[in-house]
């Protein structure tokens, strides 16, 4: 009995120590693909980067489809080093988009510490779910189905106001996308602390995701509540 109970304790102690290893390697990559993003962003700024200005709606299919050919690209290669690559031209990417909003709030005359205060915002978010996901082991699968549903509600009305154009929606929208992309945090830390992930790259996207939805939405909200014109 007592040779049966080790090797369950080992066999345990080998998974906490898989499961670590993935979490640390998705915070590694995930800082390393901060660069490619803020360089895009740089870049798409100085250069007055835009994508389809004159067809909300074209511009907005293209990023997605731009954004799922990566995606699915960096699924089919997650398993190589070519992965990591893909993922680092992804962020590239996603910062040119990111360089759209960021022109609009330097357009303000507090721009830079509404962008600093969303980036530290962001920050605080992550760095605190991350603890209670990684310090407390509770497993938030279960958020899963909500989180699912609360996305596909806020993109169908992300593309709804491409049309109506409505302020107050759009600040609704920006509302809502806060409270779902740290619970997705919450959701995704606790799937790598638990074992329900174990690809660190695959990871690292997802984890991404929410940091980066979670900055634009709260840049969204500081600009529409606190924005100052010249």
């Amino acid at each position: 009995m007592q040779p049966q109970v080790h090797m369950t304790g080992q066999v345990t102690q080998e998974l906490s120590l898989q499961h670590n290893r993935v979490l640390r390697n998705t915070y590694m990559l995930l800082a390393l693909s901060m660069l490619p993003t803020v360089i895009g962003a740089v870049v798409g700024v100085q250069a007055g980067f835009t994508f389809f200005a004159g067809s909300p709606l074209i511009s907005f299919l293209l990023f997605l489809g731009v954004a799922f050919g990566f995606m699915w690209g960096i699924e089919r290669t997650k398993n190589s080093g070519m992965g990591v690559v893909l993922l680092l031209g992804f962020t590239f990417f996603m910062g040119l988009m990111l360089s759209r909003i960021l022109q609009v709030a330097l357009g303000f005359s507090n721009g830079a510490s509404m962008i600093a205060t969303a980036a530290g915002g962001t920050g605080a978010i992550f760095f605190a779910l991350a603890g209670i996901a990684t310090v407390t082991k509770r497993d938030f699968s279960f958020l899963g189905k909500f989180l699912f549903i609360g996305l596909v509600v806020v993109l169908l009305a992300m593309v709804a106001n491409i049309f109506f154009q409505i302020p107050a929606l759009s600040l609704a929208i920006s509302g809502v996308a806060v409270l779902l992309f740290s619970g997705y945090i919450l959701f995704d830390i606790s799937r790598i602390v638990n074992g329900g992930e174990d690809n660190y790259i695959t990871a690292t996207l997802a984890v991404y995701l929410d940091i980066y939805n979670l900055f634009v939405h709260l840049l969204n909200l500081l600009m529409a509540l606190t924005g100052e014109r010249d």
